[in-house]
């Protein structure tokens, strides 16, 4: 079996992958035919290239090298193709996927990654697009969006970024207006704070938005918090990390198979950390998507 790592060289302000590639050519320095590098150079170069290897219909590991972004691109080029399983090597800037396992650090050990396991692992399907983690609506993508400007700035880290955005979002008018359909059931207005769709239980650099998620139960888990004031939401926000808002009257939490919004106006969705701004979208769960490669020595909380 041959092992693809995709690189993306600017993901975390490019200071690992140098030792990733060292690591990788190292491991195979006996074994050169099992193993080819590809280091991205503009973005869709991840998902194009794991799109052409996931056609030649040969049985092989892809490793995305990157952040949320290099992953997000690399899983929606090789799915629908059962001769691919996909695993990770982080350098980016949050990765909070990895979050669902015991020991992340195994997820930069090319030896444990290479002699891994592979677990079957759920999918949100979002329109045409999927995503292995989580997607938001409202104030949570409006952060997400801001997020990717800031943790570019020097010496920022994606933890900063994402209060910085916070405090942006902050001096603007928070809440969207939203209709909400769970499971085809009839669409009911919103007035939130933001919706989350979950496959595991943190995002946004560590939040714990879905306490309850796993990524192979064949659910999706969804927030939903109701617009507050601005000086409630420090507070809520240390909770919201804990994973502690479940007896919050404002929040609801709960699992469904699908989950559609409409808006009147455009409006930001977070996609694994992707935005976009669309008025209605529906989100659903793929069961057993994907083969996910966890290293040895990590196992699924």
């Amino acid at each position: 079996m041959k092992n693809y790592f995709i690189i993306n060289p600017a993901a975390g302000k490019g200071t690992l992958q140098d030792d990733i590639i060292n690591s990788v050519k190292s491991y195979f320095k006996n074994n050169e035919s099992g193993y080819e590098i590809f280091v991205t150079s503009k973005p869709g170069d991840a998902e194009e290239y794991a799109k052409r290897l996931a056609g030649t219909n040969d049985i092989l590991n892809v490793f995305a090298c990157g952040g949320e972004g290099t992953f997000y691109e690399v899983l929606n080029g090789v799915v629908g193709n059962d001769n691919v399983s996909i695993g990770v090597i982080p350098c980016g800037s949050a990765n909070d996927f990895l979050k669902c396992f015991n020991d992340k650090s195994k997820f930069r050990d090319v030896h444990a990654l290479v002699n891994g396991k592979k677990i079957k692992t759920d999918l949100i399907k979002a329109g045409d697009r999927y995503c292995i983690n989580g997607c938001s609506i409202g104030m949570d993508a409006i952060v997400a969006r801001d997020m990717s400007i800031f943790k570019n700035w020097p010496l920022v880290s994606g933890k900063t970024a994402y209060n910085l955005a916070i405090i942006k979002t902050f001096m603007k008018k928070i809440g969207v207006r939203i209709n909400i359909s769970i499971d085809d059931s009839e669409p009911v207005a919103s007035d939130c704070l933001f919706a989350v769709i979950a496959n595991g239980p943190y995002y946004g650099g560590g939040y714990m938005a879905a306490p309850g998620a796993i990524p192979n139960d064949g659910k999706l888990n969804f927030t939903l918090v109701d617009t507050i004031s601005k000086l409630k939401i420090p507070g809520f926000l240390k909770k919201y990390k804990q994973g502690s808002i479940d007896n919050l009257d404002y929040c609801k939490l709960d699992n469904c198979e699908k989950l559609s919004f409409t808006a009147d106006v455009p409006t930001p969705v977070n996609l694994d950390g992707e935005i976009i701004e669309t008025k209605s979208l529906e989100f659903s769960i793929v069961k057993d998507a994907i083969d996910f490669i966890v290293p040895q020595g990590a196992e699924l909380l």
